[in-house]
């Protein structure tokens, strides 16, 4: 205990870095106070309490952090924003001048100014679609009946539009400014916001509601410490491959030297998808609920009925599968073993035993196909999770926690921000938050800012 208070006075007496911490939790506060900030026309007192909508929308309620089932002003939150960003990722794999811009300082720039450009598109949809929610019968009562619907409608798009673009704004900040990855933080924020209220709400039921008592609760927190403990294994693992320089430079061009013969490696991460797998199996898995009321026939009705719930057997089966798939799909997308070669040939390294170019490129996918697999499975099992531990009993708000994208998102991030942490530490002669001295974070954060954010 002794030694963590005296990393807290290291952390605190690094003037930089306590500025930063300051910046990132006033700015988070900040986002939290808006979450609970109603949009004009919404009474908030007449909202149903209710634990928010369920399938899509639950994902992106989460990503809110509950801001969207309370009608704030937050209420799409960073989505958005996530959504042009994996937008302008993938067009950088498919069109080849995004491509070429990507590779160049000026050209990241101008994509990530087409990015904002394109997030107020993409929120303007949304948030129109999001007026239409609202007149559902949960949100009925709250409506005021002083707003005329074109005005209710005007002022909700250009609120939630300006809400998400002071969102996106402050992750920016905190990415510059703060601690860790803004964008993926305030995702993060808003995810563990909910743990306190479930906690609860699963030891009411344990020993109110004669649910098992205790001991129950504690076997409970035992499993989810050791979940959270395979998913830290999940997110750092990587498999080394060897590397050989014939000659390499060091330093800087005052001072730079040659070295020859020197050996290096290639980390390629287990789970290089992140959480970007799991997000598109649960949109997929969204689509059966569509057809709930055309399914006319008994069974087929029941088989769809099936799809929708998430502790069935049916579901938890496609599910696992489509997760993947998706992992798979996901990282042929992301990762490029050929690109990865001939860098390697232009920087005068090689893999040991292995002939520069086309030999290396279908080695280094060989490989990669092989630890995806272990890594897929992984993340499957992580992603019915939830579902089994709603099988054995517990609250649907605490399982989410027991894997899914809650745990996958808050891990990564907070193993993203503690990796910044041990580097201001390291920097100025202290000792690093773990014995060994560094913290085996990502390498990208949870959007192409977030996914790479959130795939992150």
């Amino acid at each position: 205990m002794k030694k963590f208070i005296d990393k807290l006075k290291n952390i605190w007496s690094i003037d930089e870095l306590r500025k930063r911490i300051m910046y990132t939790i006033i700015l988070v506060f900040v986002y939290r106070v808006g979450c609970y900030i109603a949009l004009p026309g919404i009474n908030p007192s007449k909202l149903a309490d209710t634990n928010g909508p369920g399938g899509l929308l639950g994902i992106l309620n989460m990503f809110a952090g509950g801001a969207f089932s309370r009608a704030s002003i937050f209420a799409l939150g960073v989505m958005p924003y996530i959504s042009a960003s994996i937008f302008m990722q993938l067009a950088g794999i498919v069109v080849p001048q995004v491509a070429k811009m990507q590779k160049e300082d000026s050209g990241r720039r101008k994509i990530n100014q087409y990015t904002r450009y394109l997030t107020v598109i993409v929120t303007a949809f949304q948030a129109s679609a999001y007026v239409a929610y609202l007149h559902s019968p949960s949100y009925q009562n709250a409506l005021s009946p002083d707003y005329s619907p074109f005005m209710f409608t005007l002022t909700t798009v250009m609120t939630l539009t300006a809400g998400t673009l002071f969102v996106m704004w402050m992750g920016e900040k905190i990415t510059d400014r703060g601690v860790g990855n803004g964008t993926s933080l305030i995702i993060m924020v808003g995810i563990l916001a909910r743990f306190p209220n479930a906690f609860v709400q699963e030891f009411t039921a344990k020993n109110v509601s004669g649910g098992g008592g205790l001991l129950i609760l504690l076997v409970e927190i035992a499993i989810l410490i050791a979940v959270i403990v395979g998913l830290i294994l999940l997110t750092q693992g990587v498999r080394k491959i060897p590397l050989n320089y014939a000659r390499r430079i060091i330093g800087s061009s005052n001072a730079a030297k040659e070295v020859s013969g020197s050996r290096d490696f290639i980390p390629l991460k287990v789970n290089s998808a992140g959480v970007m797998p799991i997000i598109f199996a649960q949109a997929m898995m969204f689509i059966p609920t569509i057809f709930t009321g055309f399914a006319t026939n008994e069974k087929a009705a029941g088989f769809v009925h099936a799809l929708s719930d998430n502790k069935s057997l049916w579901y938890n089966l496609i599910y696992a599968i489509l997760v993947i798939a998706f992992t798979y799909f996901y990282t042929a997308l992301i990762f490029n073993p050929t690109e990865m070669a001939d860098n390697l040939k232009r920087n005068n390294s090689f893999i040991p035993g292995v002939k520069p170019g086309d030999d290396t490129a279908n080695y280094i996918a060989t490989i990669m196909d092989r630890i995806t697999l272990p890594g897929a499975v992984f993340l499957a099992v992580a992603g019915i999770m939830p579902g089994i531990a709603q099988l054995l009993h517990v609250t649907s708000g605490f399982a989410s926690f027991f894997g899914g994208t809650s745990m996958l998102i808050g891990v990564g991030v907070i193993l993203d921000t503690l990796q910044q942490v041990e580097s201001y530490l390291l920097m100025n002669h202290y000792d690093g938050l773990m014995k060994t001295g560094r913290i085996a974070g990502r390498t990208t954060p949870p959007t192409a800012t977030t996914t790479r954010g959130v795939s992150a």
